[in-house]
């Protein structure tokens, strides 16, 4: 029998094909099971044109059986069947697509949509067999015939028996070398796995025997192990069927069953469009943060499917970082893959279902905000952060969008409140909208910066996360009101009595705090009368963008540059301390010093700064002791 040759650049592309364009070679079964049902898709729209063909679908199915013993996998389908010229058209010719001209000459383009548009899939085989063979019965015809080939060196055909219309293609699987176990894909478990994680929702059943286990009979503890004959696909996905169809319990065991998570998800949003592209979707927003969020090992994104066929495990193009929390997938027909079915294109057809995807989870979060408070604080307190890290990334390009998704802690309401529900209840002679930092509530709470904004009945927000002012540094304002740190140099307070009280005593005492200031040298850029302290003897404000809180973060980076918060020492003129200052200026100058310094180090323990020289500190505190 006469070898024929691969037309052309053929044989080259076969070997990058199976070298280098998948990149698992398990796709294989993925690319077989779909030509497999593109060739049943052929006899449904014939059937469509041709009153003397009718289509009873439970008639056509596909069929993989492998075989330990011969070391072959053999894939049977039912469908249309290739003739002697379609198989050396179709398998001679490297990325001739059957399909993609059968769905040109048909113009198929509603409906059913043909997978196989590549002509390349096919060859595929190849990564995990020897030979190839196929047999192939057309629809129409009375004749068949055998393909064979063993790879780029060329194929035979010849004429054959089968009885039935449809296609066989029998694999000869490699020998398993120590970088590769090619036996696994005769094993039963492997092939399911494949086939539940590719193929599960191809429209017609997929059909392998199964081994099983039951009670043998007579007997109530022994068990036997028997074989049959299963559908091993789904076939019907969930999220083609109508949401009257499905409820909270068919989500639920549809996330559990694609290990989307092991908690219970918040929320589901199953969303159908047919309009300038089609695709359906199926979201969840988890209750609970994965232990591997933050860490280099997570992967955002989600299970993109060409008409069923799983292509993409993880998309992450689907998902803006802000939202990477979402887990679920999307099916369309609509998108342009590349050679392999594995890489998208990027194309605005993809840009067109991410930017619908992100409106539609945002909607979701804020009707989860407005409808339901309890669920929302539970995702916030996993999520919350992520949302701010989105506000602070990307020079703030999505801090309009994600601004009223955030949640704060308030000193007056002791929970939760969103910049919206601040606003609306700010006294009209408030001008700002005033925050706190620190580690933790409790610490916030204690604050002596925080003191005169409380006296005033100005409601502060609480941020404790680290990223909390960066974020409201790129937001900046909100509703036209600006955010203002309690720590800042200018409160914007009217004041009176207090301010004037703080100005006459920033001038009658100015000789001091120019002493104080020389004493600490270069650690804060000044000493003031505090306007703000009430209670407290000092604290430290800052003046410029950079807060301490900032400077403490910027610092416990790797290779942080030397940032710092330009500090100024406050002195609250009204407090007992302040008269052993004036004393010991007046007269003894070691004292003052020895004052000064631990007022200093006092200021940084209250910010959770650490003491330059604890030794230091710790005699400075016994001089005052004796």
């Amino acid at each position: 029998m006469e070898k024929k040759q691969f037309q052309a650049e053929s044989k080259r592309l076969m070997e990058m094909m199976v070298n280098s364009i998948y990149s698992h070679k398990e796709i294989f079964l993925r690319e077989l099971i779909s030509n497999a049902s593109d060739a049943i898709d052929k006899i449904y729209y014939k059937a469509l044109a041709d009153d003397s063909l009718t289509f009873n679908k439970d008639s056509y199915y596909i069929k993989v059986v492998p075989d330990k013993e011969n070391r072959t996998l053999t894939l049977i389908d039912t469908g249309i069947g290739m003739t002697k010229e379609e198989l050396e058209s179709n398998l001679g010719t490297i990325a001739r697509s059957g399909s993609l001209a059968f769905k040109s000459e048909n113009e198929v383009k509603n409906g059913h949509d043909i997978i196989g548009q590549f002509g390349v899939g096919f060859y595929s085989a190849f990564m995990v067999a020897d030979q190839v063979t196929v047999i192939s019965r057309a629809l129409g015809s009375e004749e068949a015939y055998r393909w064979e080939s063993e790879g780029t060196d060329g194929y035979t055909i010849a004429p054959c028996e089968k009885e039935t219309v449809g296609t066989e293609i029998i694999l000869k699987i490699k020998d398993n070398t120590e970088e590769e176990q090619y036996g696994d894909y005769l094993e039963e478990y492997r092939l399911k796995s494949i086939i539940k994680k590719y193929s599960d929702f191809i429209r017609y059943p997929i059909k392998m025997e199964v081994t099983s286990s039951r009670l043998k009979d007579g007997s109530d503890s022994e068990f036997e192990e028997f074989s049959e004959e299963q559908t091993v696909n789904s076939m019907v996905p969930i999220w083609r069927k109508n949401k009257s169809e499905l409820n909270e319990e068919d989500y639920v065991n549809f996330y559990n069953e694609k290990r989307y998570g092991f908690d219970k998800p918040l929320k589901h949003v199953h969303i159908s469009v047919d309009g300038t592209i089609r695709y359906n979707a199926i979201l969840f927003i988890p209750e609970n943060m994965p232990f591997d969020y933050y860490s280099k090992e997570y992967e955002k994104g989600l299970e993109l499917y060409s008409n069923g066929v799983l292509i993409m495990e993880k998309c992450a193009d689907l998902l803006p970082d802000h939202f990477s929390f979402v887990k679920g997938m999307v099916d369309s027909e609509d998108l342009s893959l590349n050679i392999s079915r594995e890489i998208l294109q990027h194309d605005r057809q993809l840009k067109l279902i991410a930017k619908n995807i992100s409106k539609k989870i945002k909607s979701e979060l804020q009707s989860l905000l407005k409808d339901d408070r309890e669920e929302y604080e539970t995702f916030y307190n996993s999520f919350g952060r992520q949302l701010k890290y989105g506000v602070y990334s990307d020079f703030g390009v999505n801090k309009e969008a994600l601004q009223d998704l955030l949640l704060f802690h308030s000193s007056k309401e002791k929970k939760l409140v969103s910049l919206d529900e601040y606003v609306s209840r700010m006294p009209e002679e408030q001008k700002y909208i005033y925050y706190a930092s620190g580690d933790s509530i409790d610490r916030i709470d204690k604050l002596p910066q925080t003191e005169l904004v409380a006296e005033k009945g100005f409601e502060i927000l609480y941020f404790t996360d680290e990223i909390d002012e960066f974020a409201i540094k790129m937001l900046m304002s909100y509703k036209d009101k600006e955010f203002k740190s309690v720590a800042s140099g200018d409160l914007g307070i009217e004041d009176g009595d207090g301010k004037e009280e703080a100005e006459s005593a920033e001038s009658e005492y100015k000789d001091l705090f120019a002493s104080m200031k020389e004493i600490l040298a270069d650690k804060v850029k000044d000493v003031r009368a505090s306007k703000r302290l009430k209670s407290h003897p000092v604290c430290l404000s800052t003046d410029g963008e950079i807060t301490i809180e900032m400077e403490k973060i910027l610092k416990a980076m790797p290779n942080s540059q030397d940032v710092k918060a330009e500090k100024v020492l406050e002195i609250n003129t009204n407090h007992e301390v302040f008269g052993s200052l004036k004393e010991a200026f007046g007269g003894d100058k070691e004292k003052l010093s020895l004052y000064t310094k631990l007022l200093y180090s006092q200021a940084l323990l209250i910010e959770g700064l650490p003491i330059q020289d604890p030794v230091e500190f710790t005699n400075d505190m016994c001089k005052i002791m004796v």
